[in-house]
């Protein structure tokens, strides 16, 4: 009998160590169904397409919803349009044929602010009516920005439904203020009037009054509005990592970096749009298990043109040499397989222990 115990217990610690080392496999929520269409293209009709639609629709490439505001399931002329611009924004091949590399960008976690406003795409991928001139920060229809006469912002966050520690949330912040700081003229002030601040932070769920619902774990993370608005909005369901190394998380596969998010939500309060600049922070997705902080050479040149640069920077962000780090890399993994390896010594001795 103990040496079934054995056996059993053995195996499956060695089970739990393969399910571990595949985040993936544990994923719940976001966009993982849109694998689903894998392989479609323009004639096709596929059930559920509409889903796909809703959220080209919901971050602005397809720019009019339905009379009945409910999508076909054909994929269509508006849809394959839509589908091109998505993939130029993202530097993908411009196939408009829904293959695994559009999906696997599509599912990742991102902001909830649209890549096309009013028609106009925020996104560039490079283009500029300025041939002569290669950029691909981007602002806000119309460029809004904080007036000249306001250089010193403040901020303040919501006291109801914290999810984190405001102590943490307020190291957090001020680092990620911080880097907008160091290369602009602006400076941050954190105050205690949440209704007179300047930038107005909180956790929020689902439909919470400003026409965009958060739609639970992945997903959308947080969105922000433009200049002088304010508002900056966070998916209080996220498993928000804000203490600790978010590529360790013992649940990377949903963990988000706070302060990644942070940084990236400030740039739009500050008025950039999304960059097509993978490591730029400005770049609309972050996988989950993912940490992305410093402010690349697109961001800073953007907030730059709108508030002129800091006499005290030196011409690089705080950090080059910290990049994008993805749950998936073979460093991520081989943590987890360890810590598996850790589980199965552990419940051989507990089997052995058993025998005597």
């Amino acid at each position: 009998m103990a040496t079934s115990q054995l056996i059993f217990i053995f195996t499956a610690a060695i089970l739990w160590a393969s399910v571990s080392s595949h985040p993936g496999l544990n994923t719940s929520g976001g966009w993982e169904s849109f694998r689903n269409f894998s392989g479609c293209h323009t004639g096709d009709h596929v059930s559920g397409l509409s889903s796909l639609k809703k959220y080209l629709y919901h971050f602005g490439y397809i720019p009019t919803s339905p009379p009945s505001s409910n999508f076909s399931d054909d994929f269509d002329d508006a849809f394959h349009t839509a589908l091109l611009t998505y993939q130029q924004n993202f530097n993908l091949n411009t196939t408009g044929i829904l293959d695994s590399l559009t999906l696997d960008q599509m599912v990742r976690p991102r902001c909830g602010v649209a890549d096309v406003i009013n028609g106009t795409s925020t996104m560039n991928s490079g283009r500029s009516k300025n041939k002569n001139e290669r950029r691909l920060y981007t602002f806000f229809p119309g460029t809004p920005k904080w007036p000249s006469s306001k250089r010193e912002l403040t901020y303040a966050f919501s006291t109801q439904n914290l999810v984190i520690q405001i102590q943490v949330m307020r190291t957090i912040f001020r680092r990620a203020f911080d880097r907008w700081a160091a290369v602009t003229q602006l400076t941050f002030t954190e105050i205690d009037s949440y209704i007179t601040a300047d930038l107005r932070i909180g956790f929020f769920s689902g439909d919470h009054g400003d026409g965009e619902p958060f739609d639970g774990v992945l997903g959308t993370l947080a969105h922000a509005f433009s200049p002088t608005n304010g508002m900056f909005h966070l998916d209080a369901a996220e498993n928000w990592v804000a203490d600790g190394d978010v590529t360790t998380s013992s649940s990377r596969s949903t963990a988000i970096d706070l302060e990644s998010v942070a940084v990236h939500e400030i740039g739009h309060l500050l008025g950039l749009g999304h960059s097509s600049v993978e490591d730029a922070i400005m770049f609309p997705t972050i996988a989950a298990g993912t940490r992305r902080v410093d402010l690349g050479a697109d961001d800073i040149l953007g907030v730059q043109k709108l508030y002129g640069t800091n006499p005290n920077f030196n011409g690089t962000s705080s950090s080059t040499s910290e990049q994008e780090r993805d749950a998936s890399t073979n460093g991520g993994t081989a943590r987890v397989l360890t810590s598996g390896a850790h589980v199965v010594m552990l419940c051989c001795f507990l089997g052995w222990l058993l025998l005597y």
